[in-house]
């Protein structure tokens, strides 16, 4: 068997070393945050979720048990059919679900049992994110900073989008915010992430940078504790 086990905070450095890394969870779970780059391959869709719970709570654990092994597993299968059967042998993904481990554990122990390196994050998402918080403070003061300052309509955004067609490293928190700042709000047709998704596409963005070279960031506020605007 090759199914290994990380903790979240080896997840946090080594994302890039998997092939591709695999959310079990449900949709919803997924869309309100998941791991940079995660694919979700629910082992329970939403309303599956809502049914096994309520067999929980209204019936037994062992009969809500049965019913939801029967569904996972079906589930399952319909990620492998339409995604694995394609995969080379040296396909290595990293799997995670909520907490506990029984989704993305059913998920691991079939793609191991194939033949794939497989690995898990112990304590899953909850951990991940525990994680995550902990280690964005000391990754946002391992970058030194240039910021864009001006009233509304002065072009701010515009020169970062043109700083970054330069090559330029750029944090624009309206662009990871799907937001068009206080005044013009938000963009039509794209929902706001969560704070959470908000916060793991901040924490993906500046990871993705190098600490050598100035970051530039528009300044959202005059109150703002982290990035101010220097005094005339």
């Amino acid at each position: 068997m090759s199914l290994e086990r990380i903790s979240a905070e080896q997840a946090l450095s080594t994302l890039g070393n998997f092939s591709d890394v695999i959310d079990a969870r449900s949709e919803g779970e997924y869309a309100e945050d998941h791991l940079p780059g995660a694919v979700n391959w629910p082992s329970l869709h939403d309303e599956e979720r809502k049914i096994v719970g309520t067999q929980y709570k209204q019936i037994n654990a062992f009969e809500a048990k049965k019913l939801g092994a029967a569904l996972v597993a079906q589930n399952i299968a319909a990620h492998i059919q339409r995604e694995v059967l394609t995969k080379p042998k040296e396909w290595q993904p990293l799997v995670y679900c909520w907490r506990g481990g029984k989704r993305s554990g059913s998920l691991a122990l079939i793609l191991d049992q194939i033949g794939f390196r497989v690995t898990l994050v112990d304590g899953g998402y909850k951990a991940f994110r525990a994680a995550l918080v902990a280690d964005l403070p000391q990754l946002a003061a391992s970058h030194h900073y240039q910021v864009v300052c001006g009233t509304t309509g002065s072009g701010k955004t515009r020169l970062l989008h043109a700083l970054a067609a330069q090559g330029a490293q750029v944090l624009d928190l309206e662009a990871l915010a799907n937001h068009r700042s206080s005044v013009l709000g938000m963009i039509p047709g794209l929902p706001q992430p969560s704070q959470k998704a908000f916060d793991s596409r901040i924490w993906a963005a500046l990871r993705s940078f190098d600490a050598a070279r100035p970051v530039y960031i528009e300044s959202e506020s005059k109150k703002s504790a982290m990035w101010p605007c220097p005094k005339a």
